[in-house]
């Protein structure tokens, strides 16, 4: 099988949370040598507008038109990589950059996407009491929100509902008590409870062949460093118990690559703020190092 270079993009945005820290992941992750480990080069760094803390009074969403410019730039740094023949690997920042990610590849055809989070993420925007869009990007990049984070240069949505997979979610209380509408009921859903009943590698494959079928040309993975155990991962702004053990993180990555047809990945959320040992970002830079590998096929 043929394989694809990595190139490593730095997207440290912190736009869709109301607390910093996160814009340290890519500085973190690359301290421990993941460029030198996958072998990708270096793509640079985007620069991200000043973040206010109140809520855009139309929206109640937080820095809503600084995320929805933003984007753009993001999506045109993902096609530079993906017009050289690489497999961009993006370092975030906070879920909202998904919307940037999605961009790129909706503006070369319909892609799916993989979203592997602990949160479902999708709040609309009255029900999230921070604002935080961070708790909205799939509900976003799916189209279910406001019109100028959902219908970014009129390409709403970014990905259709029914290509998109919500993957070992966990936080169904947090949905309840907040009031956080449901996952519309042609996205694929397989929460962590689903995960478990049905094994790893099973849940895995049920993920992919929905992400491999013949009408998408391809898929993109979204990697939330809070879809691993609490145990392992307590270096996330929101925990829950619960969660992926590194083991099974791994196998979702090598199912997904194996496939030939991952376009690409994100990975977010990990706050090496609250890494007190360091041992969250090993972790998270082994397995990650692991499953790509030093090509991506």
């Amino acid at each position: 099988m043929p394989t694809l270079p990595y190139a490593i993009l730095e997207a440290p945005s912190t736009l869709g949370l109301a607390t910093d820290g996160v814009e340290h992941l890519p500085g973190r992750l690359l301290g421990l040598g993941l460029a030198e480990r996958i072998r990708a080069r270096r793509a640079g760094r985007l620069a991200v507008p000043p973040k206010h803390p109140v809520p855009d009074p139309q929206t109640g969403v937080l820095n809503s038109q600084a995320i929805a410019a933003w984007s753009p730039k993001l999506a045109d740094a993902v096609e530079t990589m993906l017009d050289a023949g690489e497999f961009p690997v993006v370092l975030g920042g906070d879920c909202t950059i998904v919307l940037g990610s999605m961009l790129a590849f909706r503006r070369r055809g319909r892609y799916g996407l993989l979203f592997i989070d602990g949160n479902a993420d999708f709040f609309q925007p009255e029900a999230e009491p921070n604002g935080e869009g961070a708790s909205m990007d799939l509900a976003l990049v799916t189209g279910y929100g406001p019109p100028h984070l959902t219908d970014i240069e009129g390409r709403c949505p970014l990905v259709r509902p029914e290509d998109a997979v919500a993957f070992a979610y966990r936080d169904h209380e947090d949905q309840e008590e907040y009031g956080s509408q449901p996952l519309p009921k042609d996205l694929k859903a397989i929460d962590l409870p689903a995960v478990r009943a049905m094994g790893i590698e099973v849940a895995a494959r049920a993920a992919v062949d929905h992400l491999t079928r013949k009408e998408l040309d391809g898929f993109f993975i979204h990697l939330d460093a809070d879809c691993l155990d609490d145990a392992i991962m307590p270096a996330v702004d929101f925990r829950v118990p619960g969660g992926l053990s590194w083991a099974e993180l791994g196998a979702v990555l090598r199912v997904a690559l194996a496939s030939g047809k991952a376009a690409g990945i994100e990975i977010t959320i990990y706050n090496p703020r609250l890494d007190e040992d360091g041992g969250a970002g090993r972790g998270l830079a082994d397995v990650l190092a692991t499953a790509l590998g030093t090509a991506a096929p």
